[in-house]
């Protein structure tokens, strides 16, 4: 395993803790130094999917980066244009968001809305 850059750990606990927002209705699927993954309790509606449970967010600490994962964005397009210009700046894809330093308060405040905003999206449609 690779050591990451100076600073990376921190931005990785401060971004798992947004994940870990809704962890009472949600299962980690990985939780080590280096990944924090959430899941859905049931089974996904979704074919392709076989039966597993619905991926709905994880941190990922990588070489250049820490990642932050919202799936809830692909799958909701009011949820994804409510992305700010500042967050959207930091935007990989249509899922993804990639941080150096640690989000000021403004942005973690943003992804915990967002978080908040697509679990309800999926609580509503009973996949989590």
């Amino acid at each position: 395993m690779s050591i990451s850059p100076a600073g990376f750990d921190e931005v990785f606990a401060t971004l798992r803790q947004v994940c870990r927002r809704h962890l009472d209705r949600l299962s980690v699927q990985a939780d080590s130094t280096t990944e924090y993954t959430l899941v859905g309790r049931k089974p996904s509606p979704f074919p392709q999917h076989k039966g597993h449970p619905m991926f709905f967010s994880s941190v990922r600490l990588g070489k250049a980066y820490v990642s932050f994962h919202l799936l809830p964005l692909y799958m909701n397009q009011s949820l994804s244009g409510a992305i700010s210009p500042a967050l959207k700046k930091r935007m990989q894809g249509k899922a993804c968001f990639n941080f150096k330093t640690v989000p000021d308060a403004a942005l973690l405040a943003e992804l915990e809305r967002l978080t908040h905003a697509g679990f309800k999206s999926f609580d509503d449609k009973n996949w989590v």
